[in-house]
């Protein structure tokens, strides 16, 4: 699965994704992309799944019509995010296109 990374997702993350092809915004030069147009460019490179720490765009942006899925974490803490790598991973693999996932992380 084609994984972007928004930039709030710590980039060791990617060392837990070993089967899936994950990019960060940051390495695609997309830094300065914000929200629809970040989502856009994912799709039109043939992101399938957009992870972010960006709780707030499940409420900014409407999916209907997109053509990957969101996964939204619900922190920003690293030490945190690696205990939950079982659940991101669970979430990512069952994300649907079209549609917000959040993962709650205590």
């Amino acid at each position: 699965m084609k994984i972007l990374f928004d930039q709030g997702v710590p980039a060791p993350l990617q060392r837990y994704l070993p089967l899936h092809d994950v990019s960060t915004a940051y390495e695609k030069g997309w830094s300065r992309l914000r929200n629809g147009n970040l989502l856009s460019a994912a799709e039109e490179e043939g992101f399938e799944v957009f992870l972010t720490t960006d709780q707030n765009l499940r409420f900014e942006q409407n999916l209907n019509h997109r053509t990957l899925a969101v996964v939204i974490l619900g922190t920003t803490s690293w030490p945190r995010i690696k205990l939950a790598t079982d659940n991101i991973l669970a979430a990512i693999e069952t994300a649907n296109i079209s549609q917000f996932t959040f993962v709650e992380i205590p």
